[in-house]
């Protein structure tokens, strides 16, 4: 037997010989007594023990020496966790923008730089998967809602060498519930809930593990979720100066209406063949429709806007996904492949970019119908976006129980987004709109693909029974292009959209060509980790480690592409248990350097640029502590300290090689500029107390999160203009009770105090121009609810 071995054996024994069903919901509350037992039950009480599959094999948390944030399924059905944005409030070290369910922007450890980001940005800084398969499309995460869910991993830092490009600043892992032939189980939960200001929601959940024989399984999981609406579209009316032209959206105004309906399916297969292989196909999908804006204008009031258009989005996924698991002589093998289907339409209003444009440049008095009347020149926006994706990595690890151990693969991802966008005038002129193309006076009409290859492999070696070595590499290999055409039609401009092209025969229906570029890189990246186990209880460790993002092309296709960032990370930290496991105590400390980092924001015309923005530097500490006071009650939490800047000056140009300018007279955001979006402290404290109700087990909890102040934008001028997003403190309670055969009852309170969490704030378009027009994203009024499950 290997030392390392003797090592984790001795580990994995004592938590067995002190551990208690606290992987269960509501554990803690389970093993409640009288205050006269208490002391002796104290000598019982342990904590989870979270298995993680963040290193691609299964480990304790304990044992893994990098900082990661788990949640169970016991901390998931405490918090009541059921989207993305539940669960993010309990990670410090993850931030995020949003303008509606399902376009999200993450970001990790301060790594943000803020701007807009479109169907034409850069690529995400965070990889976010859904088991095995990465599930980060182009343009943000998919919204996926969690039921029937094993845990949620946060990897914080550069996961570069086993997660590649889009793990650049960390990982963020939703790990499902598998089947499992071995016994039949079944539940559902149901929810009805009520919105302070707004209006009634409810969510049904299922599902059902059904062994078809001592080898194969299947599992069923459905959902049904409404959002109710808490934002109002104010009747109102809009002069604009160059016409006299009076628009107003008095057959739109309406109360609550930016509700989400969401429905979804998962279904997964287990397939045991003989001892050592397993095959686990998976489908899941998901429909979710949201109807209104989620930001709200100050100007018209609270939680009030007045819009002329329509705004809704209806975002239908589809994923299929395989892993095969099984062993040839010493080695396992992994197979895990997927393939991703998204399509997304979207109306949204656009008519602040229409007004402002109107008062400062006279846009107005160029708009005109087929008679040469002027007319209402507001415009809205309809998207079509359609991602396809298909990943496939193919992996093989030497027992994880030897000295000198080994993990590494194969691995390549295809993303195509074809891209639909048109700028709508009604009754816009035949003759300055986009040929073929009615009513259109903008169009953006693209095909971009994003392929990624890379070999990657991981080395640990066991130097002693205590100190632990491990080296990891991945090359890397990424093409990327953007062809199509954008822009007026020929009767509107003469430089630009149909003027511009060089390709006369039309692009999947838009007139023309005249766009059409490539990028294209390699490299390597590398990992050096050293851990030192002090005992079975405690660790410390040191990482050096490397991320990148691949550079793309630009949108406005006069504009240079823009290079792959990189990012690099010193941390030292510490994974510790206390007290015979009633204390964990976990965290690091980290500087991160970020090199030529891409920065995207609104050019002329609304269009996205994006420039590599120079040098950044992060540093900070995360922790997180769970104390298990008594067999009653329990405590969790988390905090982030950051601090980052610039360390160049952002003078917004590239010279002629495409490097970032540093040395200008007037530079957009000067050396030690602060970064956007993420606050300098972000942490959250959750108590849950349990206790018997003659036969039932009660149980009540609170759990508040508080998040500083963040900058809205990187750049000095638009961050005065758009404003800081405050600081803001949320606390949530709850209270119920479950019964011996397995049902629960619970009376639940977010938002108690009805806090107005900024999320993000953003204007249509760009700051100099529609700044006076700020939408504030926030977050869910008080909501209200009660919750029924039951178990099989």
């Amino acid at each position: 037997m290997t030392r390392s071995r003797s090592r984790k054996l001795k580990r994995l024994q004592a938590l067995k010989g002190r551990a208690v069903a606290t992987s269960m919901p509501l554990a803690a509350a389970l093993l409640a007594t009288s205050p006269g037992a208490l002391s002796q039950e104290q000598s019982n009480v342990v904590l989870e023990n979270v298995i993680v599959t963040a290193q691609k094999r299964q480990e304790d948390l304990q044992e893994v020496p990098l900082s990661i944030q788990a949640l169970g399924t016991a901390k998931i059905e405490e918090l009541g966790i059921s989207d993305f944005n539940d669960y993010v409030k309990y990670l410090p070290s993850v931030s995020y923008q949003t303008i509606a369910p399902g376009f999200a922007a993450v970001y990790m450890r301060g790594v943000a730089s803020g701007g807009d980001g479109n169907h034409s940005g850069s690529l995400p800084s965070v990889g976010i998967y859904l088991d095995e398969q990465p599930i980060t499309t182009i343009q943000g995460a998919l919204d996926v809602h969690l039921y029937d869910i094993a845990r949620v991993e946060a990897l914080a830092g550069p996961q570069g060498t086993l997660y590649g490009a889009s793990s650049q600043a960390g990982t963020l892992r939703i790990i499902t519930n598998k089947p499992d032939p071995g016994k039949f189980a079944a539940g559902y939960d149901i929810e009805g809930n009520t919105v302070a200001e707004g209006g009634n929601g409810y969510t049904v959940e299922g599902f059902a593990n059904l062994p078809i024989s001592d080898t194969a399984a299947i599992r069923l999981v459905g959902w049904a979720r409404k959002d109710a609406g808490y934002i109002d579209n104010v009747a109102g009316t809009r002069t604009f100066p160059s016409s006299g032209v009076t628009a107003d959206n008095f057959d739109r105004a309406k109360d609550d209406y930016n509700d989400v309906e969401t429905y979804g399916a998962r279904v997964a297969l287990r397939v045991d063949l003989g001892d050592n292989w397993t095959i686990t196909p998976t489908v899941m999908a998901q429909n979710q429709k949201a109807e209104g804006s989620f930001g709200y204008d100050s100007t018209v009031g609270e939680l009030d806007l007045t819009h002329m258009f329509p705004e809704d989005s209806d975002d239908t996924w589809v994923q299929a996904a395989l892993t095969v698991e099984g062993r040839i002589s010493n080695l396992d093998l992994v197979y895990s492949g997927s393939y991703l289907k998204r399509d997304v339409d979207t109306n949204s209003d656009y008519s602040d970019y229409s007004y402002f444009y109107d008062v400062l440049y006279g846009y107005g008095a160029y708009i005109m119908d087929d008679d040469g009347n002027l007319i209402d020149p507001s415009q809205y926006i309809q998207g079509k976006d359609r991602y396809n994706r298909q990943s496939h990595e193919l992996r093989i690890s030497t027992d994880s129980e030897k000295r000198v151990r080994f993990v590494g693969g194969l691995f390549m991802q295809r993303q195509e987004h074809d891209i639909e966008q048109r700028y709508l005038i009604q009754d816009l002129g035949a003759d300055i709109s986009v040929s073929g193309w009615e009513d259109t006076l903008w169009l953006t009409k693209q095909d971009r693909v994003d392929r990624d290859y890379a070999a990657f492999g991981e080395l640990s070696f066991d130097i002693t029974d205590k100190l632990t070595a491990t080296g990891g590499l991945r090359y890397f290999k990424y093409e990327n292009s953007l062809e199509g055409f954008f822009g007026f039609g020929a009767g509107f401009s003469g430089s630009t959209g149909e003027a511009a092209c060089f390709d006369p025969n039309p692009f999947n229906g838009a007139p023309c060509k005249n766009l059409d570029k490539t990028t294209k890189d390699d490299g390597t990246i590398g990992k050096v980790n050293l851990s030192y186990r002090i005992d079975d209880d405690r660790m410390i460790y040191a990482t050096w480690s490397r991320g990148f993002r691949p550079g793309g092309i630009n949108r406005r296709g006069t504009l240079p592409p823009y290079k792959a960032d990189y990012l690099t990370n010193y941390e030292i930290g510490w994974k510790t248990t206390w007290a015979d496991n009633r204390v964990r105590f976990n965290g690091a400390i980290f500087q991160q350097e970020w090199e030529d980092f891409q920065f995207s924001l609104l050019g002329a015309n609304g269009l996205t640029e994006i420039k590599n923005a120079n040098q950044a530097e992060i540093r900070g500490i995360e922790a997180d502590l769970s104390f298990a006071v008594t067999s009653g009650l329990t405590l969790s939490g988390g905090v982030a300290f950051l601090e980052s800047e610039l360390t160049e000056s952002y003078c917004g140009f590239v010279d002629a090689n495409n490097n970032p300018e540093t040395d200008c007279p007037d530079p957009e955001a000067p050396k030690g500029t602060e970064l956007p979006v993420t606050p300098e402290f972000k942490g959250n404290l959750t108590a849950r107390y349990g206790f018997p109700i003659g036969s039932l087990e009660g149980h009540v909890q609170g759990s508040v999160v508080y998040s500083g102040e963040r900058k809205s934008d990187l750049r000095v001028y638009e961050q005065s203009i758009i404003g800081s997003l405050p600081s803001y403190t949320i606390a949530d309670f709850t209270a119920g009770v479950a019964t011996e055969n397995g049902m629960t009852f619970e009376l639940f309170i977010s938002n108690a105090f009805d806090e107005r969490a900024e999320l993000y704030r953003f204007a249509q378009c760009a700051e100099a121009v529609c700044g006076e027009e700020v939408y504030i994203v926030t977050n869910e009024p008080r909501t209200v609810g009660l919750r029924f499950g039951q178990r099989f």
